[in-house]
């Protein structure tokens, strides 16, 4: 079988020799796959080398992301040991209001469970990820948790708002001050006439004081009555609810009407000595439940 030859005449651009190269069809075809395969090497290299950078890129782009998310979840879990701690705070704040009010405290003092702090940067990615996923889920229940105890606080702190408002509308009705500032003459109880020489039951305290001086209402409450007796002469009623009434005798004028609601330290009248009196002066009782009681135990 005859060959295929095949020259090649190498003429250089200056003068000179011409040279002739003669190669045989096996030697080009030799060649030929040497430099396809070579091409391909080059090819399929240059592929994975850009194949690898774009690996590289999204790799970094990835850790980016995952210490972006880190950092988030390393917040949130700051926020919630804050929450936790302000959430603790606010139960003992509870404990105490109610110990001073001796309301019931039932609550569970179960403490709210920590959660894990930042994870550490050495660690490798998966170790990292299982670490992330297992705190994220972690502060999703504490979160829940703590909701839970922000309800169960906000209702607790709404009943003793609740009671707070109601004591302080007893306190508002409890009638603690004194109405006029003079001297006692004669205390609540049992005593001897100055107009018949007998024992009585004084049923108020007697405040000798100035003629025409203010008498102020020591507690809110609303005038019931106001009357002009024999005895009392001149007097005025005032019910504070809570079955406790006040009442006030030998006025020289008032400055309330009937129905009219009032307030601790408003004006109601001016000391007098009308009625059966010795001298100017306030004869000042109070009533609990219908039975006349001694006024010191409301003063102070």
């Amino acid at each position: 079988m005859k060959r295929n030859n095949y020259t090649v005449l190498i003429i250089p651009q200056k003068p000179g020799t011409t040279r002739k190269l003669t190669l045989s069809s096996s030697v080009i075809k030799t060649f030929s796959l040497i430099a396809a395969f070579g091409l391909l090497f080059v090819l399929y290299f240059a592929y994975e080398h850009f194949l690898m950078q774009g690996k590289a890129a999204e790799f970094e782009r990835l850790q980016q992301a995952a210490r972006l998310q880190k950092d988030q979840i390393d917040l949130l879990s700051a926020k919630v040991h804050e929450f936790e701690r302000k959430m603790i705070d606010l139960k003992q704040f509870d404990r105490k209001i109610r110990l001073m009010t001796n309301l019931d405290y039932n609550r569970d003092d179960a403490q709210i469970l920590g959660v894990g702090g930042s994870m550490p940067e050495e660690s490798g990615g998966a170790i990292i990820a299982q670490m992330e996923s297992a705190l994220i889920e972690k502060v999703r229940k504490n979160m829940d948790q703590l909701l839970d105890e922000a309800s169960m606080q906000e209702t607790s702190f709404k009943e003793l708002l609740e009671f707070l408002k109601k004591q302080r509308s007893i306190l508002a009705s409890t009638p603690s001050i004194w109405p006029v500032m003079g001297w006692v003459t004669s205390e609540f109880g049992y005593r001897i006439s100055p107009f018949t020489g007998k024992r009585e039951l004084h049923r108020g305290m007697d405040i000798a004081t100035k003629l025409g001086r203010e008498i102020v209402a020591p507690a809110d409450g609303i005038v019931t009555r106001i009357e002009d007796e024999t005895g009392m002469g001149m007097m005025i009623l005032i019910s504070h609810g809570n079955n406790v009434d006040t009442y006030y005798g030998h006025l020289m004028k008032t400055a309330v009407k009937r129905n009219q609601r009032v307030k601790r330290g408003d004006v109601i009248g001016y000391v007098g000595n009308s009625g059966r009196s010795t001298g100017p002066h306030l004869h000042y009782g109070v009533r609990c439940d219908g039975v006349y009681v001694n006024p010191r135990r409301y003063l102070f």
